[in-house]
């Protein structure tokens, strides 16, 4: 399977979350599943750190480090997930939410998340 990480399942698992459950951090480390990220979330994570309405149990400079020393994929904002993005419908606002779905939609993406929004646009979702 292919899965697309949101935000706040990438920092839940870098922290060894209690709030994300095992059955989830299975398929993450699983290394017959192939797992990605959009960088809208490393953008959102960035950002909102660095104004204070985000805090994390690391440094933003070791998550991408241990980002590079894993299996993720980063997926780079394509111009299709720009063409994507009128099509969606406006269930919510979040521009970082809205490039994820983006993504999962032009690669065929089941994207992990406890997201309600997320859940909204019928994209393929675990939790």
């Amino acid at each position: 399977m292919k899965y697309l990480l949101d935000t706040h399942a990438l920092i839940w698992y870098f922290e060894n979350s209690p709030k994300i459950p095992e059955k989830t951090v299975r398929l993450i480390d699983s290394g017959v599943n192939r797992k990605y990220i959009c960088s809208a979330s490393l953008w959102e994570i960035a950002i909102k750190t660095s104004i204070g309405r985000l805090k994390i149990d690391f440094s933003f400079d070791n998550l991408l480090d241990e980002i590079a020393n894993s299996d993720l994929v980063v997926l780079q904002i394509e111009n299709d997930y720009l063409r994507q993005l009128p099509r969606l419908p406006l269930l919510h606002k979040d521009p970082f939410d809205r490039l994820i779905i983006a993504a999962a939609i032009i690669h065929s993406l089941t994207i992990i998340t406890v997201d309600e929004n997320i859940r909204k646009y019928g994209v393929p979702w675990v939790w």
